[in-house]
C-alpha cells in the first residue's frame, strides 16, 4: 500500500485544477484507471479496470468533457509538481532540459474533429495515414544509470482552422504551447531540424532560453563583415560577411577532432566533430554550428543558440532527443494516452479531402460543440499523460518498492536500472485491493471507489474480495 500512498501524494495537488471536490475523485479515478487498466480500449477499460458499475461510465465520460476540471490549470500545475523533483532533473549550466517533437496517431472516425490526411516519415507505417497530428513536450530526468523524458504536455495542433484570419504555424503552435506551461526558469529546448526557425528560435532567445537542434544539409550561414579598411564608407555598417554553405565545412579535414562517441548508448565508437560559430540570418546573431561525421550514420550539422556550449555537450544533448520518442512509445503501448474515442454526434459530414476543417463560416453552436469535443481529446491525452509521469515517478524514486510488489516475472532485470513503465503499472495494479482497505481519513480515494465497485462482475469481486481479505 506505500506505493500507492506515494503516488496519492502527488496526485492530490492537483486539486486546484477541479471546481469540485467530486470531480477531483473522479479526475484521480481516471488516473488511477489509465494506471492498472489491462487493455487499451478507451474509458471502457478504465470501467473494467476499476470495477465500477456500468452507469458510471457516464461520469468517468464527463471528467473529460466537462469544464469543471480546468485544462488551463491542471497542466501548470502538473509542470509545477514536475519541476519540484530538484535534483532528478537533468540540468546543463544549471538549465532544464525540454524536448519537444511531433506525433500522429490513427484516427478513422467519421464523427472525430480534427481528423486529416497524414504523411509519415518511418519506414514501417505507410506513407499516409488519417488521423491526429499532435505535437509534445517533455523534460529530461535522471534515473538510475541513464534519464528519460517525462511528458509535461500534448496537443492536437493541425486538422482545425476556426478562422480564415488565423496564420499560426505549427511552430508557433510549439510556442504557446511552452509558454502555456509556465515554466519560469530558464531551459534549454533541444529539437529536430523541423524547429531550426526564425520563428522558434526568436520567441525563445527574448525569454532568456535557448534552442539546441540539427539544421538541414544545404542550411547556410555568414561569416561576421570584417571592418572597412580607411574611411568608413556612408550608410549603415556591413554586419554580415561572405555566405558559407555549411555542407562544405566537411571539406576542412583539419578542423576536425576525434573523440569518443557521448551520445546516449553508444560505447567505443569514434566521432569526428568541429564546431564554428557563425552568423545566422534568421536570428541575426552568432550561432555555434558542430559538424559531425558519424561512422555508420554519416554527417550530420548541429546548431546551439548558446555559444558556452561546447561541441561535445552539443552533441549529447541532441543524442538525448530521442528520449521522447521512447516516452511515445509507452504513452501508445503502455498507458493509451491516445485511446480516446469520443465522437462528436452532431459533426457534419465531410468530403473526401485530406486537408483542414474550415469552420470560420459554420455556426457559432458548431464551432462551440467542436471545440468541446477538441478539449475531450486534450484532457484524456494530458490526464494518460499525467499517469505517465506518475510511473515513472515511482519508478526513478522507489524502485526496491516497485520490484518488491511486482510480483512476476521477466527474463532480466538489470541492477542499477529503474524499472519500466510496465514494471511499475503492473505493482500498482498488484497492490489496489489493499489501498482500497484503507479505512483512514486520509485515504478519500480509498473510500470513493468501493462504493461504485460492482461486485457481482470478475474485477469488482476480485478488488473487494481482496480488499476484505487483507
Amino acid at each position: 500500500m506505500e506505493l500507492w500512498w506515494k503516488w496519492w501524494e502527488v496526485v492530490r495537488l492537483l486539486r486546484p485544477a477541479c471546481a469540485r471536490r467530486r470531480t477531483f475523485l473522479w479526475l484521480a479515478a481516471a488516473l488511477a484507471g489509465v494506471t492498472v487498466r489491462p487493455d487499451l480500449f478507451g474509458v471502457t477499460s478504465i470501467v473494467r479496470a476499476l470495477g465500477l458499475r456500468p452507469r458510471f461510465y457516464d461520469r468517468l465520460l464527463d471528467v473529460f468533457h466537462s469544464s469543471a476540471l480546468s485544462l488551463s490549470k491542471l497542466t501548470p500545475l502538473w509542470v509545477s509538481v514536475v519541476m519540484g523533483l530538484g535534483s532528478s532533473l537533468v540540468r546543463v549550466n544549471g538549465r532544464p532540459v525540454l524536448v519537444g517533437d511531433g506525433l500522429k496517431t490513427r484516427k478513422s472516425g467519421k464523427k472525430m474533429p480534427a481528423v486529416k490526411k497524414l504523411h509519415v516519415t518511418s519506414s514501417n507505417q505507410p506513407r499516409t495515414i488519417w488521423g491526429h497530428s499532435c505535437q509534445a513536450v517533455a523534460i529530461l530526468v535522471g534515473s538510475l544509470g541513464g534519464c528519460f523524458a517525462l511528458p509535461l504536455a500534448c496537443r492536437i495542433h493541425e486538422g482545425l482552422v476556426f478562422s480564415n484570419r488565423d496564420h499560426r504555424t505549427l511552430l508557433d503552435k510549439m510556442i504557446a504551447l511552452l509558454e502555456s506551461l509556465g515554466i519560469r526558469q530558464e531551459f534549454y529546448f533541444v529539437a529536430d531540424a523541423y524547429y531550426a526557425s526564425r520563428r522558434m528560435a526568436l520567441p525563445l532567445l527574448e525569454k532568456g532560453h535557448h534552442l539546441v537542434s540539427r539544421v538541414r544539409s544545404n542550411a547556410v550561414a555568414y561569416l561576421p563583415a570584417k571592418p572597412p579598411s580607411g574611411r568608413r564608407p556612408v550608410g549603415r555598417p556591413r554586419f554580415y560577411g561572405k555566405k558559407v554553405p555549411l555542407r562544405f565545412l566537411f571539406e576542412c579535414s583539419e578542423a576536425f577532432t576525434t573523440i569518443e562517441s557521448p551520445v546516449y548508448g553508444e560505447k567505443r565508437v569514434a566521432l569526428r566533430i568541429a564546431s564554428y560559430d557563425l552568423l545566422w540570418r534568421p536570428v541575426g546573431r552568432l550561432v555555434r554550428f558542430v559538424l559531425v561525421t558519424h561512422p555508420v550514420r554519416g554527417k550530420i550539422i548541429l546548431m546551439s543558440t548558446d555559444l558556452t556550449l561546447s561541441a561535445t555537450e552539443v552533441l549529447r544533448l541532441y543524442g538525448l532527443r530521442f528520449k521522447i520518442e521512447v516516452s511515445f512509445k509507452q504513452s501508445l503501448r503502455t498507458l493509451g494516452a491516445y485511446a480516446y474515442h469520443f465522437w462528436m454526434r452532431t459533426m457534419k459530414p465531410r468530403k473526401n479531402r485530406s486537408g483542414n476543417q474550415y469552420l470560420h463560416r459554420e455556426s457559432q453552436a458548431y464551432r462551440e460543440s467542436v471545440r468541446r469535443t477538441l478539449a475531450a481529446y486534450h484532457r484524456h491525452i494530458q490526464i494518460g499523460l499525467i499517469a505517465q509521469g506518475l510511473v515513472q515517478y515511482l519508478s526513478v524514486r522507489y524502485p526496491r518498492l516497485v520490484w518488491s510488489h511486482y510480483g512476476s516475472w521477466i527474463r532480466t532485470i538489470r541492477p542499477g536500472r529503474a524499472p519500466s513503465e510496465y514494471v511499475t503499472a503492473m505493482a500498482l495494479r498488484n497492490m489496489l485491493p489493499e489501498f482500497l482497505a484503507d479505512d483512514s481519513e486520509e485515504a478519500i480515494l480509498a473510500k470513493f471507489l468501493p462504493e461504485r465497485v460492482d461486485v457481482t462482475r470478475t474485477e469488482g469481486a476480485r478488488l473487494i474480495g481482496e480488499a476484505e481479505g487483507r
